[in-house]
């Protein structure tokens, strides 16, 4: 069985789980305490940042984006990149942005600081940090909404690894509370139809000791 190393809300590493579920691809999830730096983990990936995933050959890949390419080219049946090339550099141009410009200014402050700080020993959050992050949330989610408004998925007619790396950042984010889903009635729309999804259930049954996530996180209608 194929195994990926995971951190429960960890955004890169749920993007993976999520690709995985919606190509119906089996693999057994293993936790990874990053910040023990296991010697067998870090031979793994020495950059010690999850998710990485061990094939059944033995094969080894690392980074989220590295992974889901992977997986695009190995298992093409269902493609979450697109089929043309005008398609497949607008997949890459949002997935870019959610991992990129998203996770700077909005997951960096917000779902480190308030969650991995605290698992690391790394002390009390910045509040620098929260309100720079929250201050960036919305404008974030008007663009997702506006995507979502013009489009049938965020990167055009098909469900792709765009809407699989926003969905991913935002439910780490629902969980620990950090979204007013009442700023942008489209982003929260589409939102609901990700994650009514059966690839993203296992995500929303997900639960991190000391931290309970508010009552509409698994709620399918919000």
């Amino acid at each position: 069985m194929r195994i990926l190393y995971h951190l429960p809300l960890s955004p890169y590493a749920r993007k993976v789980r999520l690709a995985l579920n919606e190509k119906r691809i089996p693999f057994e999830l293993r936790v990874e305490r990053v910040w023990e730096r296991r010697d067998e983990f870090m031979d793994m990936n020495p950059a010690g940042t999850v998710p990485v995933l061990a094939e059944e050959n033995g094969l080894v890949l690392a980074d989220s984006y590295a992974i889901c390419e992977y997986l695009d080219e190995a298992y093409p049946e269902l493609p979450l990149l697109g089929r043309t090339l005008a398609e497949r550099a607008e997949v890459r141009r949002l997935v870019s942005w959610f991992d990129g410009k998203f996770a700077r200014e909005v997951t960096a402050n917000l779902y480190y600081e308030k969650q991995m700080k605290r698992l690391m020993g790394r002390g009390n959050p910045d509040a620098a940090a929260l309100r720079a992050g929250y201050a960036n949330l919305k404008p974030h989610l008007d663009y997702l909404g506006w995507l979502a408004e013009t489009r049938l998925w965020l990167a055009g007619n098909f469900l792709s690894l765009a809407d699989l790396t926003a969905a991913a950042h935002l439910s780490a984010l629902d969980y620990i509370g950090d979204i007013d889903w009442t700023v942008n009635d489209a982003a929260k729309d589409w939102y609901a139809r990700v994650k009514s999804r059966p690839g993203f259930r296992p995500l929303l049954a997900d639960r991190v000791s000391g931290v309970n996530p508010p009552p509409h996180y698994a709620d399918l209608d919000f």
